[in-house]
């Protein structure tokens, strides 16, 4: 019975493993943010003017990204850590047996815990999304950087 078990906590197995790549992409992301950040914050200080006020803006985008990216860690690993509850859970349904299943269905409940962990991990990636696009928009070169010549 246990080797059923143990194919029964492979799929929760592969989106723990998915979750552990995407906090592994969110952290490096953030990493990337916070250097931009504390570029900004120096370019600040050394700034006057519209410049000043260019860098101020980039850095209110730079910090609601480090807010979302923020956001989302934490959503992913709460549903890491869901998942391997799901997983401990499955195991221990099998370890108990009879015992515990008069008392409480542990696949129910183990069923409830991996829905609520896929929640997190979907919540988690929309935070995710949302960070992207507050991206890719400060990365729009400003229309009055191109002139009307064509280049052909």
């Amino acid at each position: 019975m246990i080797a059923q078990t143990i194919q029964l906590a492979l799929a929760p197995v592969f989106v723990l493993v998915a979750l552990g790549h995407i906090l592994v992409t969110l952290s490096a992301r953030l990493g990337r943010i916070v250097d931009r950040s504390r570029d900004l914050h120096g370019r600040f200080v050394a700034s006057g003017g519209t410049e000043r006020d260019i860098v101020m803006r980039q850095m209110r985008e730079t910090d609601q990204r480090i807010s979302l990216i923020g956001r989302a860690l934490r959503a992913m690993v709460i549903s890491a850590l869901g998942i391997g509850l799901t997983v401990s859970i499955l195991f221990l349904e099998e370890l108990a047996g009879a015992v515990v299943q008069d008392l409480v269905n542990l696949q129910n409940v183990a069923g409830g815990v991996f829905l609520f962990s896929l929640g997190w991990m979907m919540w988690g990636l929309l935070l995710f999304l949302r960070e992207t696009r507050v991206a890719l928009n400060s990365l729009k070169i400003p229309q009055e950087y191109f002139d009307d010549r064509s280049d052909a």
